[in-house]
């Protein structure tokens, strides 16, 4: 699935091509995603509306249009956004079909069908069912190892559940995180309220520098996804220790070892990570 990476790439690669466009016609053709798609308020709320943003909110992004409305977009485990010419021919998993003024299409393909389309009317966004129990973003301001130390404080749970948890910090996901915690050298299972200060600050700056690392290199491809120009990134040729398990560890040379938590593989260095 793809994580904040990932889609933050996709935003920067849609920005060009969407800000100021004017939308036409909408066009559903296949409604079945994670939630139903809800054909009716897409015809009535976005045609004719000009696109004067796109940002992102953990892995969703959004679409800010004339008026207020925000379209709401999440990849899911496959999803696609490319913008093509309105003559190309429509691919077996393009679901969602958004005109541009110029002869180009948004087109939202996904094949597994667990992503999200919605429509949020003006001023819903912040309380959002999917969106208002977010926490803190990686890339903002506001991500400080004093916020992130006052939010675990007092937590029994390993500091790696902490991390991939929406409600305390959001996009971080499974492969960042094991770098992340390698990069600064913190255990994964080390409780995330019994780590120090100066672990926390050596925590967030490599939060960032990973997250900001695999950005530049459009994320890290896993399965099916690719970017919104259909390219695949090349942050997995750069993985410390994520899938590497019995290789030696690129500072120390000890093997890297897998542990499983919360069913998910964890990659972490014995030596480098106490």
């Amino acid at each position: 699935m793809p994580e904040l990476p990932e889609v933050e790439s996709v935003r920067r690669a849609l920005l060009p091509l969407l800000v100021n466009r004017r939308v036409g016609r909408v066009e559903v053709r296949e409604p079945r995603l994670r939630w139903p798609v809800d054909s009716a308020a897409l015809a009535r709320g976005l045609p004719g509306r000009r696109i004067l943003g796109v940002r992102r909110r953990a892995k969703y992004l959004l679409l800010d249009l004339e008026g207020g409305a925000v379209l709401m977009l999440h990849l899911g485990m496959s999803g696609r956004l490319s913008v093509v010419p309105a003559r190309r021919r429509l691919a077996r998993h393009d679901h969602v079909i958004v005109a541009l003024n110029g002869g180009r299409q948004l087109r939202f393909n996904d094949a597994r069908r667990f992503g999200v389309v919605e429509l949020l009317p003006p001023g819903e966004e912040s309380g959002h069912r999917l969106l208002r129990h977010l926490g803190l973003e990686p890339l903002d301001a506001a991500f400080q190892p004093a916020a992130l130390r006052r939010a675990a404080r007092g937590r029994r749970a390993p500091v790696k559940a902490f991390l991939m948890d929406s409600r305390q910090v959001v996009g971080i996901g499974n492969i960042y995180a094991s770098e992340a915690l390698h990069r600064a050298g913190v255990h994964p299972r080390r409780p995330a309220g019994r780590l120090s200060a100066a672990r926390w600050e050596r925590l967030a700056a490599a939060i960032r520098a990973v997250l900001r690392d695999a950005i530049h290199l459009g994320g890290t491809t896993l399965r099916d996804f690719t970017g919104a120009d259909g390219a695949r990134g090349e942050y997995g040729w750069r993985l410390a220790v994520y899938g590497r398990e019995g290789e030696p560890c690129g500072r120390c040379h000890r093997p890297i070892r897998r542990t499983v938590q919360s069913g998910r593989s964890t990659f972490y260095c014995p030596g480098c990570q106490r």
